[in-house]
């Protein structure tokens, strides 16, 4: 029982974020690839128009997240199912913003960058942590995704102002993007860049390289892609995703220790 003028300890409950391996990667990547091959698919394929597939699947984030938010653990299978989610729902709000409201990449890359640098600051300020090894409160855990959020909406962005607006293309947009989560690694592990910092900026930079690979492989040859379309690509990504976590899941690779503040893993492994 809480007495007048004390304030409640935030309910902890085990970490719900996963371990940060290559699988982490792997999967984050082929969920942004599917996520917009089926932000296409949906749009032009299916015919649900721009509009129509935005609010249909705001909806189903919606109801996913509310699930996700009430798990007292990390799920995988519940835990990829948001991220592929939210990397169709921040596609598409790039995509209203750019057909629909004539916002320029620039802009929308501005904006983003501005709200998610917003979102760490007042992360910070409130939980002092921003590490995936702390996501053990309601509080923490809606910050995160906030983040993941804009991380996707700002991938986006970044990406078509790598590959359309600077002309770099989708190969070469690719291979820049690539070279910098290289460097980011390489600064982590040599220059004594902070874990915690190269995670997010990796994961912030993985997106628009895998906009632009998506790019690259659903776009038709003479607009600079290899021309494949988006239904091949976003079911191979999704059966990739599913084999992967189906094998997380069997194999109990994502072990998920009770945590408090007291034993942030500031250094966990990026």
């Amino acid at each position: 029982m809480t007495s007048y003028g004390e304030h409640p300890t935030p309910r902890r409950h085990l970490n719900k974020a996963p371990e940060v391996t290559i699988s982490f990667w792997i999967v984050t990547i082929l969920a942004t690839a599917a996520g917009q091959s089926f932000t296409g698919l949906l749009v032009n394929t299916v015919g649900l128009g721009l509009t129509r597939t935005t609010m249909v699947m705001t909806t189903v984030l919606g109801g996913v997240m509310v699930v996700q938010l009430r798990a007292e653990r990390h799920v995988p299978a519940l835990y990829w199912l948001v991220v592929t989610l939210i990397s169709i729902v921040g596609t598409l709000i790039g995509a209203n913003l750019t057909d629909t409201f004539d916002v320029s990449p620039g802009t929308a890359t501005i904006v983003f960058a501005a709200l998610l640098a917003g979102t760490f600051a007042v992360w910070y300020a409130k939980e002092r942590t921003l590490s995936l090894g702390a996501i053990d409160t309601p509080g923490r855990e809606a910050f995160y995704w906030l983040a993941i959020l804009f991380t996707f909406v700002l991938g986006a962005a970044v990406g078509d102002v790598a590959a359309e607006a600077l002309n770099l293309g989708y190969g070469a947009a690719v291979t820049v993007f690539a070279l910098a989560v290289a460097a980011i690694e390489a600064a982590r592990r040599f220059l004594g860049l902070a874990t915690v910092t190269a995670f997010w900026l990796a994961y912030t930079l993985a997106h628009p390289l895998t906009a632009d690979l998506g790019d690259l492989l659903s776009q038709p040859t003479d607009a600079g892609g290899l021309g494949i379309g988006t239904p091949l690509p976003g079911l191979v990504f999704l059966a990739a995703i599913v084999a992967i976590i189906a094998h997380l899941t069997a194999s109990r690779r994502n072990p998920q220790p009770h945590h408090t503040a007291a034993h942030d893993p500031e250094d966990r492994s990026s």
